[in-house]
């Protein structure tokens, strides 16, 4: 981490899998890092994890930190970061305050309807911000130090915002190995609304229509069900705090999709009527132009290759093919494995620049791997 740090004491509010990701970068930086959360054992597990040291409420150690602190981050659930964050704002004069709730308009709205009007220091002192990072599973358990590496952290100043602000509160999303990314609240909404939101419900529909599977069908799941479906897993009452928020947002791309999906329906009841195949292929190519959309690595547009190869279901295959690659010296940019259970053998697939593909796949197969398919 070349950029320095811009604050040297911070106060965590909220110590699940955000709160203690960023007090983890945060310790490793350097700096003194305080937490606190409604349940003590859960902020005793993330200090334990080494996020920072546990706050309690003495007075004397409340003064201190009062007065000494200089950034609070809030990392509680939506429904209750607006009034954490003007809590902050008051106990803690001093100090600069962010939050990284997942919505950001009805937060933000909300601290700056509860500043006072003559108060506008504590509005100057407040920057919405979200990290666009997350795993399947919450809580300090699931915190890893190098979860924002590489991802997008948004930002969301309003017109009174102080430049100031938004340059330290930059340079820290940096230093914790994220790109800034600077949005209205509002622009922010509809955005993750598309690209988070809409798809954590398609998700969760897909899914809940296995309840009623065989397991005999669901034996036959292949990587392509477990991929549409694993975010289904999430913290449904923090997906609910979401979506209620965001309501607004989510509503018309529902509409969107259901139409889309009406589309395919009158197809496939005219199977028999001429035209329907050239009708699902197009809705088909629709689709896949709009995967084509979705940003590479580096943020460019993805231009990668995937090559799968077979790996048998015994110790150190995976760990085995990965070597040959290094050995190659080809730089993989990404990489999933397909295993179902009982299966004698599993599918790796390797991203790959598309001009060393064929190579790859050449020399990897003279190294005895065999080769199951090509794709660019």
């Amino acid at each position: 981490m070349s950029e320095s740090l811009p604050f040297s004491r911070v106060h965590i509010v909220g110590t699940g899998l955000l709160g203690t990701s960023i007090g983890l970068a945060l310790v490793e930086a350097g700096a003194q890092v305080t937490l606190e959360d409604q349940s003590p054992s859960r902020a005793a597990l993330a200090a334990e994890y080494g996020a920072g040291s546990v706050h309690t409420a003495v007075s004397r150690e409340h003064d201190e930190l009062a007065a000494n602190v200089e950034l609070v981050v809030v990392a509680t659930p939506p429904d209750v970061t607006a009034t954490v964050v003007s809590h902050a704002l008051a106990k803690y004069p001093q100090a600069m305050v962010i939050d990284v709730a997942s919505v950001k308009s009805s937060v933000v709205d909300a601290v700056m309807a509860s500043a006072s009007p003559d108060d506008s220091g504590a509005r100057k002192r407040f920057l919405g911000t979200h990290p666009m990072a997350g795993r399947e599973r919450g809580g300090p358990t699931s915190a890893r130090v190098d979860l924002f590496t590489g991802r997008p952290w948004v930002i969301t100043p309003v017109s009174d915002t102080p430049v100031e602000l938004i340059g330290a509160v930059s340079a820290l999303i940096r230093v914790l190995g994220a790109t800034v990314h600077t949005m209205t609240p509002a622009d922010h909404d509809h955005a993750v609304a598309v690209v988070s939101h809409l798809p954590q419900l398609v998700s969760s529909a897909l899914a809940t229509q296995l309840q009623s599977v065989s397991e005999d069908a669901l034996s036959l799941a292949g990587q392509g069900l477990r991929d549409m479906t694993r975010i289904a897993a999430g913290d449904h009452e923090l997906w609910a705090q979401i979506l209620q928020h965001n309501a607004e947002s989510v509503l018309p791309l529902l509409d969107h999709f259901r139409n889309s999906v009406d589309s395919l329906e009158k197809a496939l009841h005219a199977a028999s009527t001429e035209g329907t195949q050239r009708a699902l292929a197009e809705a088909l190519h629709a689709g896949a132009s709009g995967v084509s959309r979705i940003p590479g690595k580096h943020g460019g547009q993805s231009r990668f290759a995937t090559l799968v190869v077979v790996i048998d279901d015994r110790s150190g295959q995976l760990a085995a093919l990965l070597s040959d690659v290094g050995a190659l010296e080809v730089n993989l940019e990404d990489m999933s494995l397909e295993h179902s259970p009982g299966a004698p053998v599993g599918f790796v697939e390797l991203s790959v620049s598309t001009e060393v593909v064929d190579r790859l796949a050449a020399d990897l197969s003279a190294r005895g791997w065999p080769i199951a398919g090509e794709s660019q």
